[in-house]
């Protein structure tokens, strides 16, 4: 099993900056993709980042330019940096971690964006 623990989200003005932090613990293997998936309040869902173990990242075209993604390998910790949030970024995000076949998730931090 694997355990997802979630930090930082918040409440920001549009413009503003906010990061997500994810360490996994457990039966963790430094080779899992990780994500950051998010679920906007009008239902729609998407994945935000993906990395892999090399650090290779792919982000939404809603995101790009302005979310970093990263990783810490020996500490099995994920941050994603949101800067010159939207408003349209509001919603939960959720870290998830993929490997052998199976997928966890953490409980997901709610992202606030006001106008």
């Amino acid at each position: 099993q694997v355990q997802l623990v979630e930090s930082g989200g918040g409440l920001v003005q549009t413009r503003g900056s906010l990061r997500l932090s994810c360490t996994a613990s457990g039966d963790v293997d430094s080779g899992a993709v990780m994500r950051y998936w998010r679920q906007v309040p009008d239902g729609q869902r998407e994945t935000v980042a993906r990395i892999t173990k090399e650090g290779l990242t792919t982000y939404a075209e809603s995101v790009k330019g302005r979310f970093i993604f990263s990783r810490d390998n020996a500490k099995m910790t994920v941050t994603l940096e949101m800067i010159d949030l939207k408003v349209e970024d509001t919603g939960i995000y959720y870290c998830n971690y993929l490997t052998r076949g199976s997928s966890y998730w953490g409980p997901g931090t709610q992202v606030t964006v006001s106008s």
